[in-house]
């Protein structure tokens, strides 16, 4: 057959590109509409999974960067908003390649050109059930999806084939077609619309999955009563009292505040979409070396005694001053409680989390049976949002967030520690909380026009060990402490430190160092995240013209 165009394989690229865009939009609308997969998002987050450790971290870190370096926003929002973007450029590059393919076909076979689009959607249907059965999807919803894709995909590549020949063949369809043209378009544009049809109905009749209600999680500021919240905190990481939290010194203007807002709160996994569980369905199961295996739903959780802690939670890929870092009021039951009701036989030496989203992790007994341990079903005085991890997370003192699952769906006791999702992915084995210093704000704008004091301040964290003083050096001279506004909201939180500067004019640099609770200074030497989290000095430079 005779092509149009010498650059046949650039034309086939984009049509097959451009037309797979409204078949994403296509399986969106199943998963608006009927809880059908999203296709794009199974794809990536499949390959991700796949692919070597060393290369997703070097994504990560890649992404990271670009964010920090082009100021695009708060880095897990804008994160996650890079990888679905990506994931829908991975589909579109799909489409791209069935395209060239077709073409390749019709140049050699014009007379099996429908047969190879039919061979060719069952290759993307076959590799779609393939991801998604490694995504922890249940039967059901492997089913559901198997004859829901099977309908898109053979739409589509009978479409993009017939628009391929159009483009590049001026229009020629094998001889052998007894449907013409005009009709076949026709039809699959029918078969399209009907299948949106069957969606939208499908969905007006399935009972969607209820999450808990979230009234108060989305508030840019905590509510007036969070902090009086404070006084049901309990346990050895309870907070102090209010009325000595109250007379504590005032934060430098600008600095972050004690407590995240949940809408604040970071997000880091390794979901592109929010995974949403069923609360009304959902369970927790306690199996392996137990003598009475547990079978708990969510309320069983809820009617248990409920413990409330002020704790820090970081992701070891927060760089130096990065945003990967929050605090917040948790509230949950002891993990140890629960493993007494289940009986731990001898030998148990490791409690192995699985969650809904396929992520893993091993937590040594001697943490799981720690008083500060907790599973997490609320945050700032509200229920767990999706994105947080409902119905139930984890919270374990001292380690960095990827030690600590979230959309917990069983824990089991084992005898010897298996390796986590990101430690077999070549992050630290303990993922411990390096001591960390922060310069939040030089607030400028809040000069003291007759003392000509500037005001400086920021956040130190330090895990469980706490924070003993905060230094500040100007320039090159020597340390000098800063003021802590202590006590802080717990033994567990980050601890707001602030500054008074007198400056001269002109350019000057400010670095900050933090002391943990044991007097050990952090390290000064800088180090990227990977694999144990970062470490170096927190420095910033500011001209002061007075």
């Amino acid at each position: 057959m005779k092509m149009k165009t010498r650059l046949w394989f650039l034309w086939a690229a984009l049509i097959g590109g451009f037309t797979a865009l409204p078949v994403a939009g296509i399986f969106y609308l199943g998963n608006k509409f009927s809880g059908l997969p999203f296709v794009p998002f199974d794809w990536f987050d499949w390959v991700a999974r796949v692919l070597p450790g060393g290369l997703v971290t070097f994504g990560i870190d890649t992404m990271v960067a670009v964010i920090r370096s082009l100021q695009l926003g708060p880095t897990s929002s804008t994160a996650k908003l890079g990888e679905q973007i990506l994931a829908l450029f991975q589909f579109a590059g799909v489409g791209a390649l069935l395209g060239i393919l077709l073409a390749i076909i019709h140049t050699r076979r014009p007379d099996r050109v429908v047969a190879a689009s039919i061979i060719l959607a069952a290759v993307v249907w076959g590799f779609t059930l393939l991801t998604q059965s490694s995504l922890s999807y249940s039967s059901s919803e492997l089913v559901n999806s198997a004859f829901w894709s099977a309908a898109v995909y053979l739409l589509w590549l009978l479409i993009l084939s017939t628009t391929i020949s159009l483009v590049l063949f001026q229009g020629q369809l094998p001889s052998e077609t007894e449907t013409t043209r005009r009709q076949f378009l026709r039809w699959a544009g029918i078969g399209m619309a009907a299948l949106v049809g069957v969606v939208a109905t499908v969905g007006t009749l399935r009972r969607r999955p209820r999450p808990v209600p979230v009234t108060g999680g989305r508030e840019s500021t905590p509510s007036p009563d969070l902090l009086q919240s404070l006084e049901q905190t309990s346990g050895p990481a309870a907070s102090p009292p209010i009325d000595v939290l109250e007379t504590r010194l005032e934060p430098a203007t600008g600095t972050r505040m004690e407590l995240t807002p949940i809408d604040q709160f970071y997000r880091i996994d390794i979901n592109t979409r929010v995974p949403t569980l069923d609360g009304e369905t959902w369970r927790l199961r306690v199996t392996g070396l137990v003598d009475n295996p547990l079978d708990l739903s969510l309320t069983d959780i809820h009617s248990r005694s409920a413990v409330s802690q002020v704790a820090t939670l970081s992701c070891i890929s927060n760089p130096i001053a990065g945003d990967l870092i929050s605090t917040a009021l948790w509230t949950g039951v002891l993990f140890k409680d629960i493993l007494e009701e289940a009986a731990l036989q001898p030998g148990v030496r490791e409690l192995f989390i699985t969650a809904e989203d396929g992520f893993y992790e091993s937590v040594p007994l001697v943490e799981a049976m720690d008083d500060r341990t907790l599973l997490v079903y609320a945050m700032n005085m509200q229920p767990l949002t999706p994105e947080h991890g409902y119905p139930l997370r984890i919270f374990i003192p001292n380690h960095y967030g990827m030690k600590q699952p979230k959309w917990i769906l069983e824990i089991e006791a084992i005898r010897e520690a298996k390796p986590g999702y990101w430690v077999e992915r070549g992050w630290s084995e303990k993922a411990i909380v390096r001591t960390t210093s922060v310069i939040d704000t030089i607030a400028i704008e809040a000069v003291d026009p007759g003392l000509m004091v500037i005001p400086v301040g920021g956040i130190a964290y330090s895990g469980a060990r706490g924070i003993s003083r905060v230094e500040i050096q100007l320039d090159d001279g020597s340390w000098e402490a800063a003021k802590l506004r202590a006590p802080a909201l717990s033994p567990l939180s980050w601890v707001q430190w602030h500054y008074d500067w007198t400056p001269t004019p002109g350019r000057h640099s400010i670095s900050v160092r933090a002391f943990d609770g044991d007097n050990q200074p952090q390290e000064v030497e800088f180090r990227d995240v990977r694999p144990d989290g970062a470490t170096g000095i927190h420095r910033q430079i500011v001209n002061i013209q007075l």
